[in-house]
């Protein structure tokens, strides 16, 4: 740690005490500031201090930093703010070594600490104007700040020791002292005190949060920035991965004792004699499942004290606790009308749900809303397709004609196979999304706007970049669907009152059939799963290496079997939906299939998709399929299969290359280094029966 060692006097005769001038004392400041550097001798000097409390159980002298009547306000101002999802966990009971569970945890702070400034300054302060705060851990080495993600690739993991919000300043990438909104210490013991129901956390932690807080009042009044010394209390939140609480400290630095000799003696003396400290009992913040619990008493601490940490800075909020919370009594009301609960004068409501009186018992009976029962009642509107039928789609071009020959589902969606009326030989599948007037919105239809809209802009990408695989689905047509009748939409962009008008199509080639359909019926062997292997990697190598694109969604219903005109059957990876073009887009989550990496941070990396591949391989070519309810149980049975090598032992029965193609794949895991898809496509291509560049590999019976 930079700066000059604890209670180390200066050349000459030493810096005296001084109460002279204000210039004077604020070079003081200053001096007491740079000696300032070590949590571990203020805590051992406030040893014998805080042994006499933590013995006294008559002893008050902490109180808690909030009124449980204030924090029912504030969770009633709360009720109609929503905040952001978290992907970043701090659960990591499927990490191997303790700096993979710090550097998660790490990670997962830093996402609930923006979650939480972001919601509360689009509630309180202003939903349209830029965030003026950032997120970023501290190192210990140089006192600097640095975001999290860059601090742990650089090898900084071991010296981190808090993360801070911060005021934004483009001339101090890496924060100022002066501008730390609030702090936050990961400290792995704090989840004890909550089972042990302990009154005070240790002293070494509550002697690192007092240091911290000593550290960011100097600073301020050193700020140019105006901040009222005795009336700004710094507030330090104690995390696990589980549990949490808050520190806060207040009082008048202006009778701190500025002996710069004696730094530490005269900081713990200010403690003792001046400070106001509060810490609150230790709760719950995270759910085993790594999510926040945002309405609970835990976390709403939590908030509480990043909202008060932000007044500070931001200055009085437009919209107050009290407004906010004035209007729970009116939506309380509301959901109790929804759900016609209480009076039978409100049986009759407009409400989801209402109780009927049947023989003297109640019923809960499911009424329908006036939107489904309109559809209910014109069957006539709803967009139906049958074998024969023909659809008219739109596009740059003009108008196509498709005539449905077949209907599939892939377990989730329907999906047709048709053929384009002016070249009718030729089978094209056929995706039609959500329609734009329905107003409910439904995971279903969430879907459907992956495997059209998004699956849409994915292959046009990729057709822009003239990718070129046969192992990848082509875009062939994709437009708005053209309904019977006229059509009163008010320009080329918007739609009519029609309930077709609008609805995006998407069609693609070639047809095949689902792995997941051959797995069903036991036609997927060793030599399909070798072909799979080698076609499915084929098409992730044209997309990364050509596009930087990544699939994100591997699974067996996304992976066709193409065996119509061809002389040799070969797989096709479709359903790229889910594809990441970019940093901020997300792969989609699958228990069973999604990478490590997807399921720890929400994120690929660069062997994510062929780590997928592999237990769809697994998987497929074993039908033993873990039963798997949550993403922790998820982690801990990839865990547990790769350091026990079982999914390398499984494989290694179909094929030494697939076997050794797990291995390679877990080597990658998690890590950087980016996937060598050439050599592995040569070892597959050679362990394939098919006449492929003029020869025939010597292995494995054709298909």
């Amino acid at each position: 740690m930079e700066g000059i060692s604890p209670d180390q006097g200066s050349s000459g005769s030493g810096v005296k005490r001084s109460s002279a001038s204000s210039g004077g004392r604020s070079r003081l400041r200053k001096e007491f500031l740079h000696r300032f550097v070590d949590s571990q001798i203020l805590a051992s000097n406030l040893e014998n201090w805080f042994l006499k409390i933590s013995e006294d159980p008559e002893s008050d002298i902490f109180d808690v930093p909030f009124e449980l009547v204030e924090l029912q306000k504030f969770d009633y101002a709360l009720e109609g703010i929503s905040f952001q999802q978290l992907i970043r966990m701090p659960s990591a009971v499927y990490a191997s070594t303790s700096d993979a569970v710090e550097a998660t945890a790490y990670l997962a702070i830093e996402d609930f600490l923006h979650a939480s400034v972001k919601g509360l300054w689009e509630a309180f302060w202003s939903e349209g104007d830029p965030l003026p705060f950032s997120v970023a851990c501290l190192y210990n080495e140089n006192m600097k700040f640095y975001p999290a993600e860059r601090a742990i690739a650089n090898g900084k993991l071991e010296g981190l020791s808090a993360t801070a919000i911060l005021l934004n300043n483009s001339r101090h990438p890496h924060g100022k002292w002066d501008e730390v909104l609030e702090l936050a210490l990961l400290r792995p013991e704090i989840g004890n005190l909550a089972s042990e129901s302990s009154r005070l956390p240790p002293l070494p932690i509550v002697g690192e949060a007092l240091y911290f807080a000593i550290r960011i009042l100097l600073s301020r009044s050193l700020s140019r920035t105006s901040f009222p010394l005795s009336s700004s209390p710094v507030f330090i939140l104690l995390l696990d991965s589980q549990y949490g609480g808050v520190v806060k400290v207040e009082g008048d630095l202006n009778k701190l004792d500025l002996d710069v000799n004696h730094v530490y003696e005269c900081a713990a003396d200010w403690v003792k004699k001046h400070a106001k400290i509060a810490i609150s009992p230790i709760d719950r913040i995270w759910n085993k499942l790594g999510n926040a619990n945002w309405g609970d008493i835990g976390a709403l601490q939590l908030l509480f004290a990043t909202f008060h940490s932000l007044m500070q800075f931001a200055g009085t909020p437009k919209q107050t606790i009290e407004d906010l919370a004035a209007d729970h009594g009116s939506r309380f009301q509301a959901r109790r009308t929804e759900r016609q609960l209480g009076d039978d004068a409100r049986v009759n409501g407009q409400g989801l749900y209402r109780f009927q009186h049947q023989g003297g018992s109640l019923e809960i009976v499911e009424v329908q809303d006036e939107s489904r029962r309109r559809r209910m009642q014109q069957p006539e509107e709803l967009l139906k397709l049958e074998v024969g039928s023909v659809l008219w789609l739109e596009d740059s071009n003009g108008q196509k004609g498709y005539r449905i020959n077949e209907i599939r589902t892939d377990a989730e969606l329907v999906y047709y196979v048709a053929t384009f009326l002016e070249v009718p030989g030729k089978a094209l599948f056929l995706y039609v999304g959500a329609r734009p007037s329905q107003l409910e919105p439904a995971w279903e239809d969430m879907n459907l706007w992956y495997q059209v809209q998004r699956q849409t802009k994915v292959l046009t990408v990729m057709k822009q970049k003239a990718l070129s695989s046969k192992y990848l689905p082509q875009l062939s047509a994709s437009g708005r669907l053209i309904h019977s009748g006229p059509c009163r939409r008010p320009d080329s962009s918007g739609n009519c009152d029609h309930p077709w008008c609008g609805t995006p199509v998407l069609v693609t080639s070639p047809v095949g059939e689902l792995v997941a359909d051959m797995v069903r019926s036991g036609r997927f062997g060793p030599d399909e799963a070798i072909k799979c292997c080698h076609d499915c990697l084929s098409a992730l190598a044209t997309a990364a290496a050509a596009a930087g694109i990544r699939h994100g969604d591997i699974r067996p219903e996304n992976i066709i079997r193409v065996t119509s005109g061809v002389r040799h059957p070969y797989f096709i990876l479709i359903g790229w939906g889910h594809a990441v073009l970019e940093e901020r887009d997300r792969p989609a989550m699958n228990l069973h299939f999604s990478s490590t990496y997807a399921l720890q941070e929400g994120k690929l990396c660069s062997a994510s998709d062929a780590e997928s591949l592999v237990y769809m391989l697994y998987f497929s070519s074993f039908g033993q399929v873990p039963d798997l309810d949550s993403v922790e149980g998820a982690l801990q049975w990839r865990e547990t299969s790769w350091s026990k090598r079982l999914i390398q032992q499984k494989l290694g029965d179909i094929s030494a290359v697939l076997k050794a193609f797990a291995d390679y794949v877990d080597s990658l895991c998690g890590t950087p280094y980016p996937m060598d898809y050439d050599i592995w496509l040569r070892r597959l291509r050679r362990h394939i029966r098919e006449e492929d560049h003029g020869k025939e590999a010597d292995t494995s019976s054709g298909t």
